[in-house]
């Protein structure tokens, strides 16, 4: 099955190493668009701080991602971010680690230390849920084969996401791309149907 793991819910954590506080946030995104946006209004937000560092991972495939050291040395916040993320195999989460300097510097191990434990402790409050990845379908066919189309689609794992009768009936269906190849190769059987992706 095509699994996937996301965070739970927003979490946050604070945490203070020789008086420097990290407060650190773990929140849910699906772009690219979304995780810096909420970016900028943490950095809007805590704009007293020396540094708000972050790094997120996009899609089911965990093959979008960036991170950003802001003005730390480089490889010792955003790097450390995400692999915190990866250690979880999470996807579709941004987390931010905002800093206050308390006056004694860390060094480089000791930042990169500091950077994983406040997001590992932003990661633990938000918790890791189990997703399937899902593709959708537009399925339009004709009113004398809606019965059967029906009996096809009508599934505990599909669901309906809209579905107009008329002479021309059509329906929107979302399900486990698990599914795809069985759910395909029924409703092809039907006469006259005509199927196209609509991913979202």
């Amino acid at each position: 099955m095509d699994i996937y793991y996301t965070i739970e819910r927003p979490g946050s954590s604070k945490y203070t190493e020789k008086m420097s506080r990290f407060l650190s946030f773990a929140l849910p995104v699906s772009t690219a668009e979304e995780a810096k946006q909420a970016v900028k209004r943490y950095q809007n937000e805590y704009h007293d701080s020396r540094h708000v560092c972050w790094a997120y991972m996009l899609g089911p495939s965990r093959t979008e991602w960036q991170l950003n050291d802001n003005g730390e040395p480089s490889g010792t916040a955003g790097k450390p971010i995400l692999g915190q993320i990866n250690s979880l195999e999470l996807t579709d989460v941004l987390v931010i680690v905002v800093r206050y300097f308390g006056g004694i510097k860390l060094g480089t191990s000791g930042l990169i230390a500091a950077y994983r434990e406040a997001a590992r402790l932003a990661l633990e409050d938000a918790g890791r849920r189990e997703c399937r990845e899902m593709r959708r379908l537009s399925v339009g066919f004709s009113y004398e084969t809606a019965d059967s189309v029906m009996r096809i689609i009508k599934n505990p794992d599909v669901n309906i996401i809209e579905k107009t009768f008329d002479n021309l009936c059509h329906a929107l269906i979302e399900f486990p791309l698990d599914l795809e190849e069985e759910l395909t190769g029924r409703l092809s059987k039907v006469e006259g149907i005509m199927i196209d992706p609509a991913d979202p």
